[in-house]
């Protein structure tokens, strides 16, 4: 794998097939199912790429003393100090010009669980070159969020962390028009309430840019 992440995503179940379906690839099995509206597959790119998810730590080179093994080991480790989070629910927004699941109500416990990921795996990221760095468009960044950047390799972690499970690409605003009633009614019965957020997952880039599930950790 070129690079490694901590998502969510969640286990076997009605959500991760509603998920695989919408985006058109499961990233645990690689199957790749129909998808239920014919603008979807180009709408999804990107989305479908990376996998029904939402990121903890994102996409980081493992340093260079460092294996998948250990990693892997570290993460068995880190998460059986981790206690699960329970959601009041989540619902399917416009997040930032792109669909995406987000939760209500109280988030502390679960800014708190992915505060303890990217700390608590830092050790494993590789520093990032000066081309990994512009590709997050620092100068577009407040200060703040420059200097986590700087830090832990990504400017949304932290008190900046925002979670969300990505459902599309960037959208117009005629696309979000579509394609937001069309993912609600695709979700809604599948969105349990409250939400148990109980296990995390290792996933990798292949040598194509496609993200797959490695391993994955019931929080206990």
């Amino acid at each position: 794998m070129k690079r490694y992440a901590v998502y969510y995503a969640p286990p076997p179940g009605a959500l991760a097939d509603a998920a695989a379906q919408w985006l058109g690839r499961d990233a645990a099995s690689g199957a790749m199912p129909a998808q239920p509206h014919p603008d979807l597959p180009a709408l999804t790119v990107s989305a479908r790429r990376y996998g029904f998810h939402a990121t903890l730590k994102a996409p980081f080179r493992l340093a260079p003393a460092a294996r998948e093994d250990d990693l892997l080991r570290a993460f068995d480790r880190l998460a059986e100090g981790l206690r699960p989070v329970m959601l009041e629910r989540l619902e399917v927004v416009l997040f930032g010009g792109f669909l995406a699941l987000v939760p209500r109500g109280d988030r502390t416990a679960l800014n708190t669980l992915a505060a303890k990921v990217v700390t608590g795996l830092d050790r494993f990221r590789a520093p990032m070159t000066g081309e990994e760095r512009a590709r997050r468009n620092p100068d577009a960044l407040d200060d703040h969020r420059r200097a986590l950047l700087d830090a832990w390799g990504y400017p949304y972690v932290l008190d900046a962390f925002r979670f969300h499970m990505t459902l599309s690409d960037r959208l117009s605003d005629a696309q979000a028009d579509l394609l937001l009633p069309l993912a609600r009614r695709h979700f809604a019965g599948v969105l349990v309430q409250p939400f148990p957020l109980d296990t995390l997952a290792i996933f990798g880039e292949d040598q194509a840019g496609v993200f797959h599930l490695v391993h994955r950790v019931a929080l206990s």
